[in-house]
């Protein structure tokens, strides 16, 4: 079993950049694929990307390629989103997932064992 816990959400200005981590308890943080979601009032919980447990393979949602960065560091057991050039509609919570199977990406909420709380990303324009 797996905690996560985000963490580097904020109130940024709209062109702004943020890094959000994801810190993982326990020993097997390396042996899972990971992703990160998010969800603004009122909507859905919308993929984003996800990573393989090696980081050899990345996945990213059309709508956010260009301007987000999924990075992980299985020795600091961290998952990272790096987020550049923000707009006002990243504004959501941000969640980073888990899942056990590692050596594949996946882009359905289903596919995830653990879940954090999550981050609060605030974007004014």
């Amino acid at each position: 079993q797996v905690q996560l816990v985000e963490s580097g959400g904020g109130l940024v200005q709209a062109g702004g950049s943020l890094r959000l981590s994801c810190a993982a308890s326990g020993r097997t943080f390396s042996m899972y694929a990971m992703g990160w979601f998010r969800q603004a009032p009122g909507k859905e919980r919308e993929f984003l990307t996800t990573i393989t447990w090696g980081g050899g393979d990345t996945y990213y949602a059309d709508s956010v390629k260009g301007r987000f960065t999924i990075s992980r560091d299985n020795a600091k057991n961290t998952l990272y989103l790096q987020i550049i050039s923000l707009k006002p509609e990243d504004t959501a919570v941000y969640y980073c997932a888990a899942a056990v199977r590692g050596s594949r990406t996946y882009e359905s909420l289903g596919k995830y064992d653990y879940w954090g709380q999550g981050t609060q990303v605030t974007v004014s324009s």
